[in-house]
């Protein structure tokens, strides 16, 4: 390895120690992506929550990184009034430096080109001209690396600094014309303009579209120097004394803890991301969508019309924010988490700690749920089987949060999934232990009896994917609502075993198997004869779940019927004697 990646790897290995020993998780893990896109640590949650408010931008090295650290360089000579010309070469040595510690990806290049070229105008007097810098450089790397041209990083870099060079100058005037002050107009313009232009790039790319990605850069533009130049400083400082990188790192705490506040709060916001169809069709429906708001702003009617739109869609979102319910009131025993097309359940074990059942299929939804019931301390947190849409959240849950143990089964397979499981807990010094049928655990106030899995286990891992379902671990919970039976995904094969078994499986509440699959036979569903049946499954999902024969028997035993696609997240209170109230949180509502 030459010297200089030598060099680049202390200084990036230094920084996020001294990130990590100053900061919080979640900031330890940003602050490298967003000063030398070093994002090796970044929180699946944090990343998320980027992509969904239309920040994730902000961790790629580009154009702003460059222009904020060639911007404070030359600050700084001017201040110490040397001549252009030495200036230009501080600057350069400072890109140069940057560009390795960084690594040459497609923006930096982008990035670092266009600022060779203006340190060269500078070095020979000339006034700096932005969109020839830009062409230049587009010309120069396309020439060198024929790949740029079909690279989406590098189309949506070159196109978001194509818009601030050409846009953005224009709507600044016009907005200031009308009365806008000159720094809210700067913010607007340059957001709006990066969006407009790369919204149908996006669109086609990923098949979304950002609907709060305007406000949400707007609110961060104030803090986003501030914390590359800070960074910057602490990188400088790691590689010559880690100890005062560490002392100085906090400084940078307040700005980041506002773009990680702003990033949560609008990526939780209903609607924030829309699907589109993803290629040419998902990019020419986005740009029609902007077309027609462009012209709907064009007139001042449209423009008021629009006003009073977007004023009582914000006052709504307000008022069911914070008079909707979107807090679950305390004395919930159980909660079943709105995750999608998969399982999250919690448990109160009456001692402000939980008990935690499989994490949902994403790195989001678990923890915000969890954020919301505010549980901090897991008892025991439950993974039923290794399938991803059990386990898919794991990492977020277990950030920030104090968990004693993670319960599997003695079915370590799919091995993918096992491997997930155990690396996470290994990273936060969890320990993983075995339930087995007959196990039991008192937890506060639940007591849990392992019931199952009692099917035999498949001899190699080609059989695993279909046998893991029948390997879910089955929990029968004691709690202040009665006997609740958590069956994880098991199908037909595992119902049988446990009911041949002679276990009594009558329940006051009932998690439906597989998401409702037709899996579940009608012989299991009579000998629980719940009260309330709860079933954890995606809107919309392309598995026909919850099956409607299934539906049609626990009609016919009368039982209660709840379900995440269609009531959000439920909460089950203990009603005494056996009886059991039921609460949820509308699908769509925002978890403060």
């Amino acid at each position: 390895m030459p010297w200089y990646q030598r060099w680049a790897s202390v200084v990036r290995t230094r920084f996020a120690a001294a990130c990590s020993a100053a900061l919080p998780p979640d900031q330890a893990g940003l602050l490298p992506g967003l000063v030398v896109g070093d994002t090796s640590a970044l929180s699946p949650v944090v990343k998320d929550n980027f992509t969904v408010a239309g920040l994730s931008h902000l961790t790629a090295v580009s154009g702003a990184n460059i222009s904020i650290l060639l911007g404070a360089v030359l600050l700084l000579v001017r201040a110490a009034a040397l001549s252009p010309r030495v200036g230009a070469v501080l600057a350069l040595m400072a890109l140069v430096a940057f560009v390795v510690v960084a690594r040459p990806s497609p923006s930096v290049l982008r990035a670092s080109v266009m600022g060779l070229i203006a340190l060269l105008s500078l070095v020979v007097g000339r006034r700096k001209q932005a969109l020839p810098a830009l062409a230049a450089a587009v010309i120069v790397l396309v020439v060198v690396m024929p790949e740029l041209a079909v690279d989406w990083g590098f189309a949506l870099s070159t196109t978001a600094t194509g818009a601030l060079v050409i846009i953005a100058p224009v709507w600044v005037d016009v907005l200031h014309r009308r009365g806008w002050p000159r720094w809210l107009a700067e913010m607007t313009a340059v957001s709006s303009a990066a969006f407009v232009v790369t919204a149908p790039l996006v669109g086609a790319m990923a098949g979304t579209f950002s609907v709060v990605t305007i406000a949400a850069n707007m609110a961060v533009a104030p803090v986003i120097g501030i914390i590359t130049v800070f960074g910057a400083v602490i990188a400088l400082c790691a590689l010559i004394s880690p100890s005062i990188a560490v002392f100085i790192a906090p400084l940078v705490r307040p700005p980041m803890g506002w773009l990680l506040y702003v990033s949560e709060w609008t990526a939780s916001l209903p609607g924030a991301s829309v699907a589109v169809p993803a290629g040419m069709i998902g990019a020419l429906v986005i740009a029609g969508v902007l077309l027609a708001v462009a012209l709907a702003l064009w007139n001042r009617i449209s423009r008021l019309v629009v006003g009073v739109l977007v004023l009582g869609v914000v006052l709504a979102l307000i008022f069911q924010h914070v008079f909707g319910g979107g807090r679950i009131a305390p004395g919930w025993v159980v909660v079943m988490c709105d995750v999608g097309q998969g399982d999250g359940l919690v448990l109160a074990t009456g001692d402000d700690r939980a008990v935690v059942i499989d994490v949902g299929p994403d790195p989001t939804s678990m923890d915000r749920c969890l954020n919301m019931l505010g549980v901090s301390d897991i008892a025991l947190l439950v993974i039923s089987h290794f399938h991803a849409d059990h386990i898919g959240g794991l990492e977020a849950v277990l950030g920030g949060r104090s968990v004693t143990a993670i319960g599997v089964g003695s079915m370590l397979l799919p091995e993918s999934g096992f491997r997930s499981v155990k690396s996470a807990a290994d990273s936060h010094d969890i320990p993983v232990v075995s339930l087995r049928a007959g196990a039991e655990l008192t937890l506060g106030s639940v007591n849990m009896e392992v019931l199952g899995p009692l099917v035999p286990e498949p001899r190699d891992s080609v059989d695993a994917a279909d046998a893991a379902n029948d390997q879910s671990l089955v929990v029968m919970a004691h709690t202040e609502a009665g006997r609740i039976l958590l069956t994880g995904d098991a199908e037909v094969a595992g119902e049988e075993a446990i009911l041949r078994s002679g276990t009594d499986v009558k329940a006051e509440v009932l998690k439906l198997p597989h998401h409702g699959s037709r899996t579940t036979s009608s012989a299991f569903l009579e000998a629980v004869r719940p009260r309330l049946t709860m079933i954890s499954v995606g809107a919309g999902n392309s598995f026909g779940h919850p099956n409607a024969e299934v539906l049609d028997e626990l009609d016919s035993l009368g039982g209660a019927v709840v379900r995440t696609d269609v009531d959000g997240t439920v909460a089950v209170y203990g009603g005494g004697g056996g009886s059991v109230s039921i609460v949820s949180v509308p699908r769509g509502t925002i978890f403060g």
